[in-house]
């Protein structure tokens, strides 16, 4: 395809001096500016509120929370596993997480989030939808933020109704889907800042690498089934 090269954003000159060439691809890349723009401009987080963010550890919900951390915030992610749920509290220093795969009805997975929630819910991150979705919807603050940025429950073709609409009115909820790529500007200002926190080791990540083209298609698999730990990359030489 032919791009704009005058279009801040979509073309740079990346530096591996003090940052590695794959995190140009996850972290200091397009999932970064991904958790960054949903987070900054649909969350607006203040210091003191909660950002909820589902898929915690994967490649952007890893990022919502530590920057929602470095802005005052109490962040709680939701993700799969005990190893996933540690990696999230103890490296990447979320406040809590609730590992939905512990809780096999509604009620149970509510809980989990009501009690690291116990302020409620101001801003949430949403990757996942389905069941996940449903409890952090009964757990925001009025005219609390939800940014709209994958439903991964729904990618196999099914459907994946809302248990509770009537709580986004209730609520005064305001609910926004983003694609990224739409919002070039914000670019340059976003890097500016993933850069520097991942050179001044105040941004922390993983990658999970599958070795030669020939195993691109498990790593794909894995990532729908939410095997990997952050940016899923296949290493080709």
């Amino acid at each position: 395809s032919v791009v704009d090269a005058g279009v801040p954003g979509v073309l740079r000159k990346v530096s591996v001096e003090h940052i590695p060439l794959s995190a140009y691809l996850g972290v200091v890349g397009m999932p970064g500016v991904t958790a960054w723009y949903g987070l900054r401009q649909i969350c607006k987080p203040e210091a003191g509120k909660t950002i909820v963010v589902s898929a915690a550890s994967g490649a952007v919900g890893s990022v919502v929370g530590q920057l929602a951390k470095a802005r005052g915030c109490r962040a709680v992610g939701i993700a799969g596993g005990k190893d996933k749920c540690a990696y999230v509290v103890d490296e990447l220093g979320f406040d809590a997480c609730v590992d939905y795969k512990a809780h096999a009805d509604a009620k149970s997975l509510y809980e989990a989030l009501k009690a690291a929630t116990p302020d409620g819910v101001d801003g949430c991150f949403e990757n996942v939808g389905g069941p996940v979705f449903d409890a952090v919807l009964a757990r925001m603050n009025a005219f609390g933020r939800i940014a709209l940025c994958g439903m991964i429950s729904g990618y196999d073709g099914l459907a994946v109704p809302l248990k509770q609409p009537q709580l986004i009115l209730q609520s005064r909820l305001t609910i926004e889907g983003f694609i990224v790529s739409e919002h070039m500007e914000f670019w340059p200002e976003a890097l500016k800042e993933l850069g520097t926190m991942v050179a001044t080791g105040k941004l922390k990540y993983r990658e999970s690498v599958a070795q030669g083209l020939a195993a691109a298609p498990e790593a794909f698999l894995g990532l729908l089934k939410g095997r990997n730990f952050g940016k899923q990359v296949v290493k080709l030489i």
